[in-house]
């Protein structure tokens, strides 16, 4: 499977979860990876895994300095940028009466500024190369409310409208901008209490499942791949049908 052979993709928050499942999918389809993150060491195991195939680097996102650094130096190793995976991501819970304005800002910086950084630092190198595919990682919670959830929703909602813009604005240099959607997906950021009921919990889908981080890259291959060069600023919802609606166990058959 070569899809993305001799193209060069970036991808934040790399180190684990999506952003991982992403890049070694996208390293199998052909393309060279620039990962970047703030985990270090599950940085390194990555770059084991991916070889000369890659350029590891720190990333903080909420940095524009940042991530020029890496932008300057993938490009430098590999000679081109093709695509951008806006991919990190935190999660917060909070009372919205016990929340407080530095977490607030500081989860809408990680959500959603650091994706506006990075689109602002690759297009002009996809616009040199006459076009390209951005996807940035939504959440289901853009499209709903979470309960003590306020600094997270409000982020993912606004990650949302930014993904709008930058479609309806990049397009004219053939860059296109959509959005994967993830809904319950079996990450260390919904499984962090390690509890094996919370893993039964978010199971609870019509499909019956949790997804796996490796259903969410398999849709950015897709959206970053020529099969979708007629697809831009679409939302590509990876939840098992949990936004669907409820569904009543039905009785079987006599």
């Amino acid at each position: 499977m070569n899809e993305l052979a001799e193209r060069v993709a970036l991808v934040s928050g790399a180190a684990r979860g999506h952003g991982r499942a992403i890049a070694l999918r996208l390293a199998t389809a052909g393309a060279r990876i620039i990962a970047g993150d703030l985990r270090a060491e599950d940085l390194s195991s990555l770059a084991d895994q991916l070889g000369e195939a890659a350029v590891v680097g720190e990333l903080d996102v909420r940095v524009r300095e940042s991530w020029d650094t890496i932008v300057t130096r993938g490009a430098g190793v590999f000679g081109r940028l093709d695509i951008l995976v806006n991919n990190a991501g935190i999660l917060h819970a909070a009372p919205l009466e016990d929340e407080n304005a530095d977490t607030f800002e500081e989860v809408w910086r990680v959500n959603c500024l650091g994706s506006f950084h990075g689109i602002q630092a690759v297009i002009p190198h996809l616009r040199e190369r006459g076009g390209g595919a951005i996807v940035n990682t939504l959440s289901t919670a853009a499209f709903s409310a979470f309960q003590n959830h306020a600094s997270y929703v409000a982020s993912k909602w606004a990650h949302r409208g930014l993904t709008k813009v930058a479609a309806l604005e990049l397009a004219q240099y053939g860059i296109r901008v959509n959005a994967v959607v993830p809904g319950p997906i079996a990450t260390p950021m919904i499984l962090q209490d390690d509890n094996p009921r919370t893993r039964e919990r978010f199971s609870a889908t019509p499909l019956g499942r949790i997804g796996e981080a490796e259903d969410v890259a398999e849709a950015v291959l897709y959206l970053v791949s020529d099969t979708a060069s007629f697809v831009t600023g679409a939302e590509l919802t990876i939840d098992g049908g949990q936004t669907i609606g409820f569904s009543v166990p039905q009785p079987p058959p006599p």
